[in-house]
């Protein structure tokens, strides 16, 4: 049976390891293909903020799970410590005595390979699967190659792989600036966001594409719509405009589902709910899409509560609440009286705004025979009381 190894510390694993991987499956079609992400690099460190061992393996799982044969090993993980190849490869003879061993690695590890630890007994077991990335002029590379083959009776072979124009370096960079998901399987990306990996924030165009698979098709119009006023109200009144474009974007995630399934998610994230809301799926999106919101994008506080409240209001809102509640009655696709005059107040005095749509809201709700959360009535009392 033919075995090949990549491994590597996977932070994050990228398209350019499946590239990788699907070149060794396409090149040598061997029976079984390890991924194996190491524990501790012995080579390099690892920063603080790193993922740890088990969700670095996590995403290896989604980045290679589609390719043939390839199987996500936890070996060097569960041996703890600095994961050196030999141990890795002794330990697979065990499995494996008798069969091909081919190794893949970059072409600066083939410089470097006589530093690595029991070296001797590695080129005895193994095959070298240099990749090679388009360098260019590689004659000192060829002729390392034909030095350890004289020295050691290496077996050494070469692959072209397409570069990726980034690396895992770059690609953690750009995740903390809400970049970054073109160079990353989709799943791995969401993983990231998800537990809010390496600092990242969600990219907007991907989240957009997300929140809106999970909008009826008329609605999208509207969600638009509040992101960029609340955009515009964040710029205008000192608030972070990408904490509100994303809450804008996610305000009415569970917006269509109705009563059964808001009901579903309630007891999903074991919220309590009082009568008066169990009986009011209108007002439920909010709570169960701030838990949605959470759990699969990874949001803030800040944002989870902004969408939370952007129903019914409640006294004494943060700012970032106060401009989704306004973003979500005043966007550009809103038209009912009154509504042209409460923009202008909007961006002159927005606690006055507050005052003025809590108001319009509850007169909204009387004049359908109901009454009002009490929240909503609590608010509008406290925004009154403060002017």
């Amino acid at each position: 049976m033919n075995i090949a190894i990549f491994g590597g510390s996977f932070n994050p694993p990228h398209l350019g390891h499946r590239e990788v991987a699907r070149t060794i499956s396409e090149k040598f079609q061997p029976d079984k293909i390890l991924i194996i992400p190491d524990n501790i690099p012995p080579h390099k460190e690892m920063d603080d903020e790193s993922p740890s061992a088990e969700q670095r393996l996590e995403m290896c799982k989604l980045n290679f799970q589609d390719i043939p044969n390839v199987v996500v090993s936890n070996m060097e993980i569960l041996r703890e410590g600095k994961s050196y190849t030999a141990d890795t490869i002794k330990e697979l003879r065990t499995i494996y005595p008798d069969d091909k061993i081919y190794f893949a690695m970059g072409t600066d590890m083939l410089l470097s390979f006589e530093q690595w630890y029991n070296f001797r007994y590695l080129l005895k077991e193994m095959t070298l699967v240099v990749l090679q990335r388009n360098i260019g002029d590689s004659t000192s590379i060829l002729e390392h190659a034909e030095y350890m083959k004289e020295q050691y009776d290496a077996q050494i072979i070469f692959v072209d792989v397409e570069p990726l124009p980034m690396s895992s370096t770059d690609i953690r960079e750009l995740l903390g600036r809400r970049s970054g998901s073109s160079y990353l399987q989709d799943d791995v990306y969401e993983y990231i966001i998800k537990n809010r990996l390496y600092s990242a924030s969600a990219d907007l165009y991907w989240l957009r594409g997300k929140a809106y698979e999970m909008l009826k098709p008329k609605r999208v119009a509207h969600v638009a719509g509040v992101e960029s006023e609340a955009v515009l109200l964040a710029n205008k009144w000192g608030e972070d405009p990408e904490n509100a474009a994303e809450a804008g974007i996610l305000h009415d995630i569970t917006k269509k589902l109705d009563k059964d399934a808001q009901l579903m998610l309630c007891s999903k994230y074991g919220i309590i709910l009082e009568n008066d809301l169990e009986n009011s799926p209108q007002l439920l999106h909010a709570i169960t899409g701030a838990e949605v919101a959470k759990d699969r994008f990874g949001v803030c506080e800040e944002v989870y509560n902004a969408i939370r409240w952007h129903t019914t209001g409640k006294p004494d809102m943060s700012l970032l609440e106060k401009i989704i509640y306004l973003a979500d009655f005043i966007e550009p696709n809103r038209e009912f009286e009154g509504v042209e005059e409460l923009r202008e107040l909007a961006y002159e005095d927005i606690d006055k705004a507050m005052e003025q749509a809590l108001k319009m809201s509850i007169e909204f709700i009387r004049s359908k025979g109901n009454e009002p959360y009490h929240i909503t009535a609590d608010a509008y009392e406290w925004y009154r009381r403060k002017e």
